[in-house]
């Protein structure tokens, strides 16, 4: 797992080294074992006042299409020079209009080993029409679990505070004591 200080000396390297008039700003930098992932803001298409919400996801459409084109080869450029520092593969993606684009990105394989009624989740979600197979089903079920991660983790802190405060109620909290003067025979 990578630290904290590795990833923020990982996310200064892009800052320093990505093109000034690459992104507005650089937002999100994360990493875990096979890639880097670096998204960027970039600017909104100027559209009328007046523009549908159907014209302005075309249009934000068009500018990510368009950024990606024109940057590519500055991207490569960077991405070979990640890759051969970090060890990783680096994919890219922006922000734009409110809206996230990712371009091709790892697709790593998990190895997992279920017992019968997690298949049996992953197999209802298939009969479902939720996933076309287990490996969708458990890329859907992660899925949904990353969108509710924040709760989650609160009420998963929330409960080791908890199991923190049984344990310091435990006998094994007890401090021994030293022994006064009249209970210990050594003393005269």
């Amino acid at each position: 797992m990578i630290t904290a200080e590795q990833r923020e000396k990982l996310r200064g390297w892009f800052a320093g080294r990505l093109p000034d008039d690459l992104f507005e700003s650089l937002t999100e930098v994360t990493v875990d074992r096979e890639e880097i992932t670096v998204i960027g803001r970039i600017p909104e298409p100027r559209l009328a006042e007046d523009a549908t919400a159907a014209e302005r996801e075309a249009a934000v459409q068009g500018r990510v299409q368009e950024f990606r084109e024109r940057t590519r080869e500055a991207r490569i450029a960077v991405a070979r020079e990640a890759e051969h520092r970090f060890g990783r593969k680096v994919s890219w993606g922006v922000e734009c209009g409110g809206q996230r684009a990712l371009f091709t990105h790892v697709a790593a394989p998990v190895m997992t080993r279920l017992r019968q009624p997690e298949r049996q989740v992953l197999d209802t979600l298939i009969a479902g029409g939720v996933a076309r197979s287990r490996s969708d089903a458990l890329a859907w079920c992660v899925r949904l679990v990353q969108r509710h991660t924040d709760d989650w983790l609160t009420e998963l802190r929330d409960s080791l505070e908890h199991v923190q405060r049984v344990r310091a109620q435990g006998p094994d909290t007890e401090t021994e004591q030293a022994p006064s003067d009249e209970e210990d025979p050594g003393k005269e």
